[in-house]
């Protein structure tokens, strides 16, 4: 016969293992995942920063529609975030949450903005709002696939 050893456990052990799972969520940003976000948002910026439609719709829209698109692309980084960060625990670390929309837009635009460059499409020296305005177009889609690939396990 097999006799196994029966854990008791006291209301010090379940008030401390409900008080783990009711932490509140904190959205840690290491190493690991500013190299995911940079590759994330490689992964459409390169087919996305080479067609000449990007290129074109930086030319004729207007500066307002940019900024537009700047606030949109955060507005949506900012929805994914929260989504997988805030679990329904309303002690929440909102600077945290903003942190890491901050960065996962700024590498996105720097990755974008290098792109471009080095194709010769972001001319930064000689027209700096085209170069900003190519540059946030491009950055749409590709701070969202970096905010993305910033959540994988």
């Amino acid at each position: 016969m097999i006799k196994k050893k029966v854990k008791r456990v006291s209301s010090v052990d379940k008030v401390a293992t409900f008080q783990k799972h009711m932490e509140p969520a904190k959205t840690k940003f290491g190493l690991k995942h500013v190299l995911q976000v940079i590759v994330g948002a490689t992964l459409l910026a390169v087919p996305i920063g080479f067609t000449e439609e990007t290129w074109r719709l930086g030319e004729t829209l207007p500066l307002w529609n940019i900024i537009s698109i700047l606030f949109i692309s955060l507005f949506f980084i900012a929805i994914f975030a929260y989504r997988n960060f805030s679990r329904n625990i309303p002690d929440f670390y909102w600077l945290d949450l903003v942190k890491r929309i901050v960065i996962i837009y700024i590498l996105s635009f720097l990755i974008v903005a290098m792109l471009l460059t080095v194709i010769q499409r972001a001319p930064w020296a000689l027209d700096w709002t085209l170069a900003f305005k190519r540059t946030v177009i491009v950055t749409f889609p590709s701070a969202l696939s970096a905010a993305i690939a910033g959540n994988l396990k």
